[in-house]
């Protein structure tokens, strides 16, 4: 059995470009598909966020619309229920990478307020790319890529080619045209090479020890990979 670090995002909302909060958190489906899969896998879980806070889940995330019906959502929700890791999450500056044989970071709107910004989560990035473990980083969790700079300035992850929300999900979404910024033309700008993928279809990109994910789709697909390098 080995120990995946879960970062999770402590934002409970995302200031657009107008001021507005609107409510969000991380999103189910990129929690509990990958939980699940390494639960079942005979591994651990340890959730980590900034300062320790319980995660906040987007509540758009268990609507039955973006879940498939309603009984997935029910499962869904049943299932996040069932995660005691989120009810007590360990505070990220206490982390230690060492003690964890894999890293990942689920999306939602959240970690566009945060971890974007947090310089302890970008140390920790840097660490687990040049540590060479395994690092899944899915939808909008790729926002936290922003705040992994180098020693000189630049971006870890400059040169790296990964999947990430695009500024086409975004636009469909409804929120493309109140953001203050996208993810895709940001990590862009930072040096990193977004490879884009259909809208809301599974995609995964591998690059080295990095496994990223386009959207909530790719969450499972992003699991099962991150743990073939798991071996």
């Amino acid at each position: 059995m080995a120990k995946i670090l879960f970062v999770l995002t402590g934002a409970d909302h995302w200031t657009l470009a107008d001021g507005t909060l609107h409510p969000t958190g991380f999103w189910a489906e990129e929690a509990v598909a990958p939980y699940e899969a390494f639960r079942a896998a005979g591994h651990e879980v340890v959730v980590a966020t900034p300062g320790g806070v319980v995660p906040t889940v987007d509540r758009g995330s268990l609507a039955a619309e973006v879940n498939g019906g309603q009984e997935a959502a029910d499962r869904i929700a049943a299932a996040l229920d069932a995660m005691p890791e989120l009810r007590r999450p360990v505070r990220l500056e206490d982390v230690d990478l060492g003690d964890h044989a894999a890293v990942f970071y689920p999306g939602g709107h959240g970690p566009m307020e945060d971890l974007a910004v947090d310089a302890v989560s970008g140390r920790l990035l840097v660490d687990a790319l040049r540590s060479g473990k395994p690092l899944g980083v899915v939808c909008h969790g790729p926002a936290a890529l922003l705040a992994a700079v180098t020693e000189d300035g630049s971006n870890a992850f400059a040169g790296y080619r990964v999947a990430a929300f695009t500024n086409a999900e975004e636009l469909q979404a409804g929120l493309g045209d109140k953001a203050k910024w996208l993810l895709q033309d940001r990590l862009t700008e930072a040096g990193v090479e977004v490879r884009v993928g259909e809208p809301w279809a599974p995609h995964v990109v591998v690059d080295r020890n990095l496994i990223t994910g386009q959207n909530p789709a790719s969450s499972a697909p992003l699991a099962a990979e991150l743990l073939k390098h798991l071996g």
